[in-house]
Formats: C-alpha cells, sequence, structure tokens
C-alpha cells in the first residue's frame, strides 16, 4: 500500500538579506535564483518522483501579498493546492497549527512535511531517501526534524545535538536543541561530532502535532481555532480571521513544541532528528547563494549582462544594464532597475542594515520593485516626473482589470502587442496594435485581453495625483478593494 504525505510549504519571510532583488512584496521565495524556476516552485517539485508514496496537493501559508503570484508560480509548473492566507506574520507554529486543521478538514489525519519555501537542495535524491525515512517514524507518532550535516562552523545557525540511535537505520533521538554558537563554539560542535544544523523541515502525522501543540501551547491552538475558517474560501485562497489570528502568540515551531520533547517524555511524544547531506542551503545572503551556484575557473558567479576582467571569487547580477567589473575579489554586485548593491563577501549580512536604513527614510525600494505583479499579468513604472507616469503594462489572454475609475488622473492607452477590450463609461470597442484611445478623469473603465497571446500597452497617466491608491473599483473578479 502506498503512504500519502501532504506537503506544508511556509513562505511568509521578506528575506531583506537579499536586497535588493528580494522585496517586501515579493520576497526571495518567488523569484528564481539558482535556476529557471523560483524558489518556492523548487520546493514544490522536490516531492517529484518519490517512490511508494502519494504526494498530495501541497498546504501553502503565505502573506495575503503573495497570493496572487504564488498561485501563478503553481500554475506554471502545472501544480494545485491549498493556499492559506496570513492576515499578519505570527511564525512557523502558528502557521503549521492551521496548516494542520486545514489538514484535517475533511475528518484526515495524513503525515505533513513542513518545508520553508526559501531553501536549496540540490541532492534530490538524498533528500528524498530522507522523507522516506521520516515517513515510518511519523506513521509511530513520532515528531521527526531533519538536520543538515555541517562542513563549516557556521555562526548563522541554530545546531541541534542528537542521541541514542533509533530502530530505522540513520535516525537518531534528539538530545537538545542549541542557539546561533560564536565561533569558537562553533568549531566545538563541528569537531565533536554529532551536532547539525537545525533545517527547519519538520515531519509529523497532523493528530500528533495538535495534541503536542494542545499540551505546550494551548493559547496558541485556541487562537488558530478562532480564526481557522473552513468555509472562507475566496477562488484558490483560504482566509483566516484577522482579528482572532492577531491575538495569536507567535513563536517558532522548535520553541513552542519541539525543545520540550526529550525534557517532558511523559507528556509529549517522541522526537527524532534525521541527518541530512543533501547540498542543503537556506539562502540568507548574497555570499550563501554565491557558494550555491556554478562557478568559472575564477571563482566568479554571473548572471545577466556582465563583463569580467582580472576578477575573483565574484557574484554579478545585472539585471538591466550592462555591469562590468575590473580587478575586484570577494565582491557581490547587484544591480536592478530602481537600486544597485555593491558589498564585499564578508559583509553581506549585513544588507539588512541597509533596508532598515531605507525603511526609517520611507523609501519604496524596501517594498517592491519597479515591476509590479497583479493577478491579471504585471506593470513596469518606465518612467515618472511631475505631474505623468509611463508604465508598460502585460495582460494576460483572458484576464482583465477592475472596472475602476481615478479622481485625480486621465490615462492614454497605446497597443504595442495584442488586442485590448477597452470599456469606457457606457460603450466597449476594440483597441488593436498600433493604436491608442484615452480615458479621461473621472470616467468608468475597465482594460481585457480577449486575445491569446499577451497584450501589452503602454499607459500614459497625467494629473495632479498618480499613487497606486486613487482607485474606485466598481467590480473585480479577483475580490480586491485596492491595488
Amino acid at each position: 500500500m502506498k503512504h500519502s504525505l501532504t506537503p506544508v510549504i511556509l513562505s511568509g519571510g521578506p528575506g531583506t538579506r537579499l536586497w535588493p532583488l528580494s522585496r517586501q512584496q515579493y520576497p526571495k521565495q518567488l523569484l528564481p535564483l539558482v535556476d529557471q524556476h523560483s524558489l518556492l516552485q523548487e520546493t514544490v517539485r522536490r516531492l517529484d518522483g518519490l517512490d511508494d508514496i502519494v504526494i498530495q496537493p501541497p498546504i501553502i501559508v503565505c502573506n495575503e501579498e503573495y497570493r496572487f503570484v504564488i498561485a501563478e508560480q503553481l500554475r506554471l509548473i502545472g501544480k494545485t493546492g491549498k493556499i492559506i492566507l496570513e492576515p499578519c506574520g505570527r511564525n512557523t507554529a502558528p502557521a503549521l497549527t492551521i496548516a494542520a486543521l486545514a489538514a484535517m478538514q475533511k475528518g484526515d489525519d495524513p503525515i505533513l512535511l513542513v518545508m520553508p519555501s526559501d531553501h536549496v537542495i540540490t541532492d534530490i535524491a538524498a533528500f528524498q531517501t530522507a522523507v522516506h525515512k521520516g515517513m515510518l517514524l511519523a506513521e509511530s507518532g513520532i515528531l521527526v526534524t531533519f538536520g543538515i550535516t555541517p562542513d563549516t562552523p557556521e555562526t548563522g545557525y541554530g545546531y541541534i545535538q542528537y542521541g541514542t540511535a533509533l530502530y530505522e537505520p540513520g535516525t537518531f533521538q534528539i538530545s537538545r536543541f542549541v542557539e546561533k554558537p560564536d565561533l569558537v563554539t562553533a568549531q566545538n560542535y563541528l569537531a565533536e561530532g554529532s551536532y547539525l544544523w537545525n533545517s527547519g523541515m519538520f515531519m509529523m502525522r497532523t493528530s500528533v502535532w495538535l495534541a503536542a501543540i494542545d499540551t505546550c501551547r494551548r493559547d496558541m491552538l485556541d487562537a488558530c481555532r478562532a480564526a481557522w475558517q473552513p468555509e472562507s474560501v475566496d477562488g484558490d485562497f483560504h482566509r483566516i480571521d484577522k482579528t482572532a489570528f492577531a491575538a495569536c502568540p507567535s513563536d517558532s515551531i522548535d520553541y513552542a513544541v519541539m525543545e520540550s520533547l526529550s525534557a517532558h517524555p511523559d507528556t509529549l511524544p517522541p522526537g527524532a532528528i534525521i541527518p541530512l547531506s543533501a547540498g542543503w542551503s537556506d539562502i540568507g545572503a548574497w555570499d550563501a547563494l554565491w557558494h550555491t551556484l556554478p562557478k568559472d575557473e575564477s571563482g566568479n558567479v554571473v548572471r545577466g549582462d556582465v563583463l569580467l576582467h582580472a576578477c575573483r571569487d565574484t557574484l554579478a547580477f545585472s539585471e538591466h544594464r550592462l555591469v562590468a567589473c575590473i580587478g575586484v575579489d570577494n565582491v557581490v554586485i547587484v544591480e536592478t532597475s530602481d537600486a544597485i548593491l555593491v558589498a564585499h563577501q564578508d559583509k553581506t549580512q549585513e544588507v539588512k542594515h541597509i533596508v532598515d536604513t531605507l525603511r526609517q527614510k520611507n523609501r519604496p525600494e524596501t517594498r517592491s520593485h519597479r515591476k509590479i505583479y497583479r493577478p491579471w499579468g504585471w506593470y513596469d513604472s518606465i518612467d515618472t516626473g511631475e505631474r505623468f507616469q509611463v508604465k508598460r503594462i502585460v495582460v494576460n489572454p483572458g484576464a482583465a482589470l477592475s472596472l475602476q475609475m481615478h479622481h485625480h488622473r486621465a490615462e492614454h492607452w497605446i497597443v504595442v502587442r495584442g488586442t485590448a477590450q477597452v470599456t469606457r463609461a457606457d460603450k466597449t470597442f476594440l483597441v488593436s496594435e498600433n493604436e491608442s484611445t484615452f480615458i479621461p478623469l473621472g470616467t468608468p473603465h475597465r482594460l481585457e485581453n480577449p486575445g491569446r497571446v499577451p497584450l501589452e500597452m503602454i499607459e500614459v497617466q497625467s494629473g495632479s495625483y498618480l499613487g497606486e491608491d486613487d482607485i474606485v473599483r466598481f467590480e473585480d473578479k479577483y475580490g480586491r478593494k485596492e491595488s
């Protein structure tokens, strides 16, 4: 008989140390940092081809801001899933508890595999072997975590010490969790040989997790039960009660439950750890990405329009412009449409200080890219000035913007590819390539793509105020009230 496994993918972190590619509204897990797929897509695909196990559609717990991008990324890789929207962040223990309540909605009690959406694993075979071992333990009521076999004295990770070997080869009891160490302590851990990096991946039967969180943090379970609303479904999305979830305590899976297992064997289920050597990285900063990616003979990693001369151990990314580097070593250069980062590899953890400064100054570069994704497609603000803004807009086939109106701006639309169906006041008409139309200030309007190819347009806005919050929606197929 084949076993059944439900992936739970946690997708809530902003990834600030990978700025300027990672932004608040489009964080690192949604970016194709390693290959053509995003980290989220690679996480979903990581279980493909797993022998003797039926993989159920994933449960993805994410920030509400990411909902349309995540749904589209699933569609692009031919996957479906249950997308649960967190109205605010409450760390990983409440996120897993909400996912567990969703998994048991129909009376099932599946095995859950909890994975952060922003990790890289290069040896999929080794990972799937560990998953097989975890299934055997989880089915017997054990709470399982995966520890990464360390190869350096890393000070940026927490560690887990393992103890006595269990009946399944390559699995062990959890001895203790320890915080991020200083360098000397990390070197001692590496030499001792029984310490593993804390990966943040877990496996358990759903009922076992709910019983454990009930014992350890009943206040958290009660808040999540109050927030979980099985009937609150909005298309691909499952919403939870904002007020109830905001009242939920914030804590990690480790602190809420896992660290208590060995100390309370009479009241809590047993815990186990599986050592994993599978090319794992959490891509916490630019230096970690440099270590992960293939390099040339001088140790350089390049992407985009980049020229290097006499450079070593350098990562250079270009999204739009030519980046030329001469005689630099151990440097990170990341170019985007609205920001450029230059940092020494030893200082990449400190990118968060730049992000904090930008936030204090209320700079938009921390929140979003110039290119903004919407459920209907995307737009790129290619130029702006006093009383005008120019956008490049792409609308997916069959998609439509909301029926809307602006108080402070008029819009000129020029179609450069495809055909637009335009509603303006009480008229609906087509605008073809190399044609244009005008939307006067205060006029209800809608843009649709009735064709089979993407609709590409140039929009010129003019008026006294051009902010995205100058919008009144009359109808919207995506259920949005704002941009």
